[in-house]
């Protein structure tokens, strides 16, 4: 059972739809479902009532956020308190942060990028900007800094901004890096979805920047979305959890 924070966006149920069918198939799951921590939904509660409806033994939860921040911890609270509740069996994984597999996912994507504007110049000479969501929790920023430090040893400088909740912002992250009179600016926006903040707000916020700055030369690669090397993490996380109880 992934727990997304939640969307009202179809795009992001339609990616949680995918990377649910995904690991059901690569890991010979009996079901594999998602639901919502907030906003929409099916939330916790009803998700967990619908694997149990079907049978299951044994649920794995797989908290499926980029940071250990106050929404993973209230993911975990809930989901352990309605399982005791149930008395379900359940193992609970950790999230998607501090795993190696973020950081080639993003030079993935970027790679992606490079090849699609036809960017012919060396990694080592051109610059990055990572954009996260932000968070008030200093946890969450130090998972995201040290992802961003995890590519630094392939570009030519790598900086990192948040659309809120934290600084350096958007402006000032792409000012930053502006500064440093790059060849190339290539933007990594690290969200898991397709949601609102994607197509409305960075987008806002980066089209501002770079107009403020009359800087042209800069690139936005695309979220992380459904990727195989994700699916490979989150049945990666849910195998460690579930050895543990001898799965």
């Amino acid at each position: 059972m992934i727990v997304d924070r939640g969307s009202r966006e179809p795009e992001v149920r339609q990616e949680l739809q995918e990377i649910c069918s995904i690991s059901k198939s690569r890991a010979g799951y009996d079901y594999a479902d998602y639901c919502f921590l907030e906003v929409l939904p099916p939330f916790i509660a009803e998700g967990i009532s619908k694997c149990v409806a079907t049978g299951v033994d044994f649920i794995t939860v797989m908290p499926y956020f980029l940071y250990p921040g106050m929404k993973l911890k209230d993911t975990v609270k809930q989901s352990a308190k309605i399982g005791k509740d149930r008395k379900v069996k359940m193992a609970i994984t950790k999230p998607l942060s501090y795993h190696p597999m973020m950081a080639r996912l993003i030079v993935d994507r970027i790679n992606e990028l490079k090849k699609d504007r036809g960017i012919r110049l060396p990694d080592i000479e051109c610059d990055v900007v990572l954009i996260g969501h932000g968070s008030s929790d200093k946890n969450a920023r130090d998972a995201f800094v040290y992802t961003a430090n995890a590519i630094r040893q392939y570009y030519r400088s790598v900086h990192f901004c948040f659309l809120e909740l934290d600084h350096p912002n958007i402006e000032e992250g792409i000012g930053q890096a502006i500064s440093e009179n790059p060849k190339v600016i290539l933007m990594m926006p690290y969200f898991l979805h397709r949601g609102a903040h994607i197509k409305t707000d960075v987008v806002k916020d980066v089209n501002a920047t770079l107009g403020k700055f009359s800087f042209t030369n800069a690139f936005m690669a695309r979220h992380l979305g459904v990727d195989e090397k994700l699916v490979d993490l989150v049945v990666e996380r849910a195998k460690e959890v579930e050895k543990r109880f001898g799965l």
